[in-house]
């Protein structure tokens, strides 16, 4: 099987700074697997929180997790301080894909990288809604 190379970080539009901990690191002394999909949603829910698109305690719209994946490249560990680079892969009528890479350092290639897929929706109902268009300019301001 060929494996795509890991991505550069010319390859995404948004960054996001993210601070590995003690606790990342497991019993073989690299960050667990787990870290980097918690890393991931960190990334995407600060930059629309960021961006004025998601209120997390009080607005009408949520983004639910529906698919996630993730490539490892090489080791990361604390105390390495982490880029996450952002972009939206596809732009759908309630859903969104993105695209992330893991940069350790001041390193240029990523040492994961992945997707991550939200529906969002009605926090109520939990029926997928159209995002809105202010969404929509703004998450197309990172569309690859």
């Amino acid at each position: 099987m060929t494996r795509s190379p890991p991505p550069p970080r010319t390859a995404f539009k948004a960054f996001r700074e993210l601070q590995t901990r003690w606790a990342d690191n497991d019993v073989y002394g690299h960050m667990n697997n787990v870290v980097h999909y918690q890393l991931f949603d960190t990334a995407i829910n600060h930059w629309l929180i960021e961006q004025g698109l998601l209120d997390p305690l009080k607005g009408e719209i949520v983004g639910l997790v529906v698919e996630t994946g993730c490539r490892y490249h090489a080791e990361a560990m604390f105390p390495d301080a982490i880029t996450a680079g952002i972009s939206v892969e596809r732009l759908g009528g309630s859903s969104v894909t993105y695209t992330i890479g893991l940069f350790r350092n001041d390193e240029e290639t990523a040492f994961a990288d992945g997707r991550f897929v939200h529906v969002y929706v009605d926090r109520a109902a939990r029926r997928p809604v159209q995002l809105p268009e202010t969404w929509r300019a703004v998450l197309g301001t990172i569309e690859t």
